[in-house]
């Protein structure tokens, strides 16, 4: 048993021994560290987990870290094939420039790239210096451009630079790529760089050099040379984190003589001062009050020749609440242009409400280079953006290779204080003569027109009537008016409006802003013949009102406000829709439902012909959306909005199309027909009568009242034609005569007796007039859908006006009868829709 179980103990000593001689072995590397370099190489873990029994370093034991200081010597290799995937490598080396020489000039790789394992390298130059001395680092491979917390270097190439404000604080001046225009930096007691090189990288030389000069005073010094146009995106020390309290940090730019530069802050943000105040300053060549001082806020320097210096400055901070000062700017350098020399004058001392801006349109960004557009003001102050106010005249020129990148945006308000003075007043919305003479298109101008809440109203009158953009009918013009709510807090869009419609007014109950838009450069010649004047109007409880006159060869779409969002909770639109006499309107509309759910109140449309004064309701809820039909006189349209659920809004859009109004030939001909028969009957029946009349014994009646002509009765709404007042005078009482064969034995009954004479009362014409649109249900007590007919009394009718009779006098025994005669001679009805 005890040489069976030996058997077995060296069978699987063998098998394990075997394992081990099969297990891959990488190349060996050997580093040998001088005594007294400074040199410490660490081999360590990379950014990823090391994954457990995967790679290790292979020395005297398995590892997975291997540090090598100098004066050592190690040979080591990896137990896997591919260790760069696991491992990292850090090779620092520590100068003292305080006790000892430093190495001043080319700066070395030590150890040689050679000799190291392919994995990603960091070199590591710890320098310190005197608190008199400042180092410069000078980039004579390539030089350098800053990068962003966030961004990478397309090669992997990447330098780490820090300085030092004391012996025991660091800060990061930037991290920084090739391929940019950065070539020295000086820095005060010292500086570390991290040089990070990825695995697959056969670069072999550091890149810089070490330079000992004289103290600069301040935290660092970068200087940043052009060769030709470009741009450099700098930033401040620590950024994104706050630059030192109470530092200083100064950029140099080198320009080429031809060439002109422009500065940009791009982000900034300040800190809590107790003493100094944080600024930039400028020294510009030419500059007659260097430094120039400006704050982080204002507009910086541009167009400027030849190398000038920027210096941020910071202060003391309040310990409690420090904040932070942090800045990223952009320097562009180009060549100058025709136009950089020609001053352009804006003239707003006259204006007390306007403000204009001068911006860059949006763009798609471009990896190449691309020249910035800038707007000068006084031929020094440049930016991308410029605002101009009101109450001074203003100097500009352009700094830009394309002004067509530029647009203005310009905003001016039109307010009414006191409604005893604006009252019907009128102002025309045109564009001011300066805007056509810039170099650049106008993008927007705003008029905001501002009314008192609930007293005054606005109406906007068009030279020539507008359309409304709709997705069926859309506008090409060179311009369109947007039509928006100014009212805090109520987001409302009545619609876009170009020339060519039908729209010959639109009435707003509030504030609102009117812009004018442009789509192409001619818009010039096309605004000329386009106005648009405002009046303030007795004010109104919906929210607009439209008028339109349809045209009689193109459709017309109209769409409630809103559209994309539905009409707002509560709001109630109204169209006045005019026919021409001889057309007929058919209204249609887009859908048979309009989908809105109520959550409080109910929505409502009135269809209103302004002539027959019928009212058609509609439920927007519940009901289907009328089929087309036909108007032959103008007519009302009025929505009224519910408070609608979310998702569920209420939108319309509905056309009006005219055609020639027509009569049936064979209504006509009947027409004809049965008057002509009519005509046939009546002359019979004459004649017999008359025939009848003179076999009779005629027997003598009373006498009868004749019309008398001559009297000028008072026409409804007209002026009186003779002072005195029926009640005043006897025009009211026919003339009575003595022949009694006038007539008078009409006046007998079967009897030979006299009807007593019978009287009415006159009233005067009060009909619709068309001025104003159906008033919706009030929205808590909106009643379900109704239809009026045409032969009811319409609501709100107003009394009757004075009723005097005219009366006929019978004289009886040479006496007048006083007896009452108060039957009347007609009903009273309400005038009823004509048949078409």
């Amino acid at each position: 048993m005890a040489s069976l179980s030996r058997g077995v103990t060296l069978a699987l000593l063998g098998i394990l021994l075997l394992g081990a001689a099969r297990l891959p072995r990488g190349v060996a590397y050997e580093i040998d560290l001088p005594r007294g370099s400074g040199i410490t190489v660490l081999l360590k873990p990379g950014t990823q987990a090391l994954p457990a029994k995967l790679c290790y370093i292979v020395a005297k034991r398995w590892e997975t870290t291997l540090s090598i200081k100098a004066g050592e010597k190690k040979v080591f290799s990896f137990s896997c094939q591919d260790p760069h995937n696991y491992f990292v490598i850090e090779i620092q080396k520590n100068i003292d420039c305080v006790s000892g020489q430093c190495p001043f000039g080319e700066v070395h790789l030590q150890p040689s790239t050679s000799v190291l394992p392919t994995l990603n390298r960091t070199f590591i130059w710890d320098i310190k210096a005197s608190k008199n001395v400042s180092l410069e680092l000078q980039f004579s491979l390539s030089r350098l451009r800053q990068i962003g917390p966030l961004e990478d270097c397309p090669d992997g190439v990447t330098h780490r630079i820090s300085g030092r404000v004391d012996a025991s604080t660091m800060v990061k001046i930037g991290t920084f790529c090739g391929n940019g225009t950065v070539s020295r930096i000086k820095m005060q007691e010292g500086v570390n760089l991290a040089l990070d090189l990825p695995w697959f990288h056969k670069r072999n030389v550091s890149g810089f050099s070490i330079a000992n000069r004289s103290s600069i005073k301040r935290l660092c010094i970068i200087e940043s040379v052009f060769e030709g146009e470009g741009s450099a995106t700098l930033m401040s020390a620590n950024y994104p984190a706050g630059f030192p309290e109470d530092e200083l940090m100064t950029w140099q730019f080198v320009i080429p003589a031809p060439l002109r530069a422009s500065v940009s802050f791009l982000q900034f943000s300040v800190s809590n001062c107790v003493k100094k105040e944080e600024r930039v300053e400028y020294y510009i060549p030419g500059s007659t009050t260097n430094p120039e001082v400006f704050k982080l806020e204002d507009q910086q320097p541009g167009n400027m020749a030849g190398n000038f210096n920027l210096s941020l400055q910071g202060c003391d901070q309040d310990a409690q609440n420090p904040g932070i000062l942090r800045l990223q700017f952009q320097v562009s350098v180009q060549h100058p242009q025709n136009d950089s020399n020609k001053t352009y004058v804006v003239d707003l001392s006259k204006e007390r409400t306007m403000s204009l801006s001068i911006e860059p349109r949006p763009s798609k960004l471009k990896r190449e280079f691309v020249p910035g557009c800038f707007v000068c003001l006084n031929s020094r102050t440049c930016s991308t953006n410029l605002t101009l106010t009101a109450g001074s005249t203003h100097s500009i020129s352009f700094l830009c290779d394309d002004l067509t990148r530029l647009w203005i945006n310009a905003e001016k308000t039109i307010s009414c204080l006191d409604p005893r003075y604006c009252h019907r007043t009128r102002y025309s919305l045109q564009l001011p003569q300066f805007i056509f003479q810039l170099p650049v298109q106008l993008h927007d101008f705003t008029w905001k027109l501002l009314v008192p809440k609930d007293r005054l109203s606005l109406a906007l009158v068009p030279a020539q009537k507008l359309q409304q953009h709709t997705h069926e009918r859309v506008c090409n013009t060179s311009f369109s008016y947007l039509v928006a709510s100014a009212v805090p807090g109520q987001n409302l869009y009545f619609g876009s409006f170009c020339s060519g419609g039908s729209i010959e007014q639109i009435q707003v109950k509030e504030n609102i802003s009117v812009t004018l838009r442009t789509f192409a450069p001619n818009f010039q010649q096309e605004s000329a013949k386009q106005d648009l004047t405002v009046s303030f109007i007795p004010h109104f409880k919906e929210e607009s009102v439209f008028t339109v006159t349809p045209d009689t060869k193109n459709k017309i779409y109209l769409r409630t406000p809103n559209w994309d969002r539905g009409l707002p909770s509560l709001a109630s639109v109204s169209w006045n829709i005019s026919v021409p006499r001889n057309q007929v309107a058919c209204l249609t509309f887009l859908k048979e439902r309009t989908g809105v759910v109520c959550q409080t109140g109910r929505a409502f449309m009135i269809i209103q012909e302004q002539r027959a004064h019928a009212e058609e309701i509609f439920s927007l809820e519940e009901e289907v959306l009328p089929k087309p039909s036909f108007r032959y006189h103008s007519f009302w349209v009025n929505i009224s909005n519910c408070s609608p659920m979310s998702g569920k809004q209420l939108d319309l859009l509905f056309w009006v199309s005219l055609t020639p109004r027509t009569t049936d030939l064979t209504v006509i001909v009947l027409a004809v027909v049965g008057g002509g028969a009519l005509l046939l009957f009546a002359l019979g029946f004459i004649i017999c009568f008359v025939k009848k009349n003179k076999k009779k014994k005629i027997t003598k009646g009373p006498a009868v009242g004749i019309y008398n002509g001559n009297v000028n009765t008072q026409m409804p709404m007209q002026p009186k034609k003779f002072q005195k007042g029926r009640k005043d005078n006897d025009s009211h009482v026919y003339a009575v005569i003595d022949d009694t064969m006038v007539y008078g034995h009409l006046l007998q009954d079967a009897s030979g007796s006299f009807h007593q004479a019978e009287v009415d009362t006159y009233r005067p014409f009060q009909g619709p007039t068309g001025d104003f649109p159906p008033s919706p249900p009030p929205t808590n007590s909106r009643a379900p859908t109704v239809k009026l007919a045409t032969d009811e009394p319409p609501p709100g009718s107003p009394p009757e006006s004075e009723s005097e009779p005219y009366t006929f006098s019978h004289p009886k025994d040479g006496k007048v009868s006083n007896r009452s005669t108060d039957t009347p001679l007609l009903d009273a009805h309400e005038p009823t829709e004509p048949g078409e």
